[in-house]
């Protein structure tokens, strides 16, 4: 019995080899696939052309000329909102906080209050107004939980596309890639089931496992790209 198991497992294991070593010819050998799929327009930055994307997909964006700027700009927003629970756990952030003596948690306690969680970013893809975020910077809990969510990021760091964000994070961390990787197109969103009570059109629901408002704050850190 084990020897006809173990012809039978030949059978299949040449067969294996066989359509392995037989290369059919590809239909579609014309295909590029090098080449960008998006195309910065004519005249515009990528940063102008990330922001129009940002802006169309609900995000909230806010210029400032230098970190001063930001600073200021962001004391204004937490003052205005009347925020007491912030939360950041990222150094560089952090250490903008504490010279801004703008108070923040950096652990877990509390987090069921949090208000608001103030991030950085690895990239801004300017094909689509998304942003990337790594857990090399922040765990997931800072970008799903709370019910704002607002980014610091520079100039710099806008990219055209996915293409250029990997490659971007692949000469960043080499071999010790994050264990993960997200891409957040403005506020969370999604589309509840056509209803009768609506005449069938879906109904979009903002915030519906994720911030409710996403505000980046973009400082210009090169006038030009």
């Amino acid at each position: 019995m084990e020897k006809e198991i173990t012809t039978s497992k030949e059978k299949i294991l040449k067969k294996v080899r066989t359509a392995l070593n037989y290369k059919s010819k590809s239909s579609f050998q014309n295909i590029d696939l090098e080449s960008n799929v998006f195309v910065r327009p004519e005249g515009e930055t990528l940063s102008e052309m990330f922001v129009k994307k940002f802006v169309a997909v609900n995000g909230q964006f806010v210029y400032c000329d230098n970190q001063f700027d930001c600073v200021d700009k962001l004391l204004d927003l937490i003052e205005e909102r009347k925020w007491k629970y912030i939360f950041s756990w990222e150094n560089p952030i952090q250490t903008i906080l504490d010279e801004s003596g703008i108070h923040y948690y950096n652990k877990k306690e509390n987090l069921e209050k949090i208000q608001a969680s103030i991030t950085g970013c690895e990239s801004l893809l300017a094909s689509s107004g998304t942003i990337l975020v790594s857990s090399s910077k922040n765990s997931r809990a800072l970008t799903i939980w709370p019910p704002v969510h607002v980014v610091i990021a520079k100039r710099s760091q806008v990219v055209l596309d996915i293409k250029e964000s990997l490659q971007s994070m692949r000469n960043r961390y080499g071999k010790n890639m994050p264990s993960m990787m997200s891409y957040i197109t403005g506020p969370s969103r999604t589309d509840e089931l056509p209803s009768s009570e609506t005449d069938n059109l879906p109904k979009t629901v903002i915030g519906a496992h994720g911030p409710v408002e996403l505000i980046l704050f973009l400082i210009d850190d090169r006038k030009q790209d």
